[in-house]
């Protein structure tokens, strides 16, 4: 079975400068709970491109470290971008990340479809112990993205 997550969030940015945080690589551990023991092992010292291979560990549940390896697969400049896990926790992970402008920022949107190893283990793990965990990463980015980058309150004069 393959499941689906999507998450979205206005951010008070322009389009340029959202676009630099979100295709440099290495942000990506600024924005992943402590909890899930993110390490950026090779891949990230340079700007995204299509063919790019990054390499994690990662400590998803009960401090049990993984190694997880993606590739980023397409690319399109301030519009939206595409990785997939090519090794790691997920028998199958494809992230889709989009950016729109709109008035007063840029709405980002994440699409995700992945499936689960063990068979009839994972789907059983799922709705328990898998989900909530993909949505709490989710949680924690959008109010880690609310603090780097705090709406711009309105000035009274």
């Amino acid at each position: 079975m393959v499941y689906q997550i999507k998450s979205a969030q206005i951010l008070p940015l322009g389009l340029e400068e959202c676009w630099e945080f979100f295709s440099n690589p290495a942000n990506l551990k600024i924005i992943t709970p402590e909890s899930m023991g993110f390490e950026i092992l090779s891949g990230a010292e340079q700007p995204m491109y299509p063919g790019q291979i990054i390499q994690y560990h990662v400590s998803p549940i009960f401090g049990l470290k993984l190694n997880w390896v993606t590739e980023i697969k397409h690319v399109d400049p301030l519009k939206m971008f595409v990785d997939e896990q090519r090794y790691g926790p997920y028998a199958m992970w494809h992230h889709k990340h989009f950016f729109k402008p709109i008035e007063g920022g840029v709405e980002t949107t994440d699409l995700v479809h992945y499936k689960l190893p063990l068979g009839i283990l994972g789907r059983m793990a799922h709705p328990f112990l898998v989900k909530p965990k993909i949505e709490e990463i989710f949680k924690y980015r959008s109010q880690k993205l609310n603090e780097l980058f705090p709406k711009k309150k309105d000035v009274v004069v």
